[in-house]
């Protein structure tokens, strides 16, 4: 369900044509899905889909309440990012809306070479059970590939969210044993077991 004035209902917040890109970015399609640049227009649609706490509890970085500046200063972050160590795609349905986000971002390691894609994701909860999501990775794990030549990626999921375990599983990921006490800013900080997983091209 999305926020509305009213509190949560149906209403979808549309944005097909209405902005160009914050920034120049790759385009990816699948068989139902377009990645895509984010568009400063598009913190409206993630605002509205983010106000869910059953979602944002599922994440370490977003906040719950999940607020419209919240939104404005996640998508200034992707515009503000070197698109050779940090992307976000915005993940548009097959009506054109965006239905989430996803993103690859170059953090470990002491040489370039060694840096491993992390990578992160969510789903607004009205395109849950789908398959979007597996798809969406499926195309970004293409990408990361052939784009920046990287032959493993790693994500992990909370250990009380297996479904996400799921998706990555369905994309290729397997688990390496390592499981982190990472905190959750939707959960107040609170640690939360992380399971980490690894994608081997």
């Amino acid at each position: 369900m999305l926020c509305t004035a009213e509190g949560l209902g149906p209403k979808s917040v549309s944005l097909k044509g209405a902005a160009t890109p914050v920034r120049k970015g790759p385009v990816l399609e699948t068989a139902r899905l377009t990645l895509r640049p984010l568009q400063a227009l598009d913190a409206a649609r993630i605002a509205a889909l983010a106000c869910d706490s059953g979602l944002t509890r599922t994440t370490a970085s977003m906040p719950h309440p999940y607020s419209r500046a919240a939104a404005e200063a996640f998508v200034a972050g992707a515009a503000a990012a070197d698109l050779h160590r940090d992307v976000v795609f915005a993940i548009d349905g097959e009506d054109g809306d965006l239905v989430g986000t996803l993103g690859l971002s170059l953090r470990d390691g002491a040489h370039r070479s060694d840096l491993a894609p992390e990578l992160g994701y969510w789903l607004g909860r009205p395109y849950w059970g789908r398959g979007y999501m597996t798809e969406a990775v499926s195309g970004a794990l293409d990408w990361v590939r052939d784009e920046w030549g990287k032959r493993y990626v790693m994500a992990g999921h909370f250990a009380d969210n297996p479904r996400s375990g799921q998706v990555l599983i369905n994309a290729g990921f397997l688990y390496t044993g390592e499981v982190r006490s990472t905190p959750s800013k939707a959960r107040g900080g609170e640690a939360v077991a992380m399971r980490m997983m690894v994608w081997l091209a």
